[in-house]
């Protein structure tokens, strides 16, 4: 009975599009670092590839966003599971923009001025993690193509 369960959770259109529109952000993300002027190492594609957060297109976006449409095709619009996988995904999306966005570029500016103190003053400094959000555009392209992978999903 639980491989049942589990098979049926595997092969559900919702989690099926959502997986997938995720792993082709992500794969979209390292070819973009493949690609770029500045010569990347492995490491770098892996990273871009495997976890790495900020950059085109948005993962979150693309993720909730065909996790919203998938719902959308399946439940209807008018169910409660397409609110809350909505509301859901404006909060997601929101916070890629907005607060994560924010508090990476705050990160940026602590590190400068504490990069530079420590230069003058020969204190140890630490640097914090930078955070990467996103730009509208990187969200907006996350949403379009998690919205065509689940589109592709109902319909093929």
């Amino acid at each position: 009975m639980k491989t049942l369960a589990l098979k049926a959770f595997f092969e559900n259109p919702i989690f099926l599009a959502s997986v997938t529109s995720g792993f082709f952000a992500q794969l979209i993300k390292a070819v973009i670092v493949l690609l770029s002027p500045h010569k990347k190492g492995a490491y770098d594609v892996f990273a871009a590839l495997a976890w790495r957060t900020g950059g085109m297109p948005s993962s979150h976006a693309s993720i909730v966003a065909a996790m919203t449409t998938s719902v959308a095709f399946t439940e209807g619009v008018g169910s409660n599971l397409f609110v809350v996988s909505f509301w859901f995904a404006l909060i997601v999306m929101r916070d890629a923009l907005g607060v994560r966005r924010s508090s990476g570029l705050q990160a940026r500016s602590l590190n400068a001025i504490g990069k530079a103190v420590a230069e003058k003053s020969g204190i140890e400094f630490k640097p914090i993690k930078e955070i990467h959000g996103h730009k509208p555009l990187e969200v907006a392209v996350g949403a379009l193509l998690g919205m065509f992978i689940a589109a592709a999903y109902a319909f093929l």
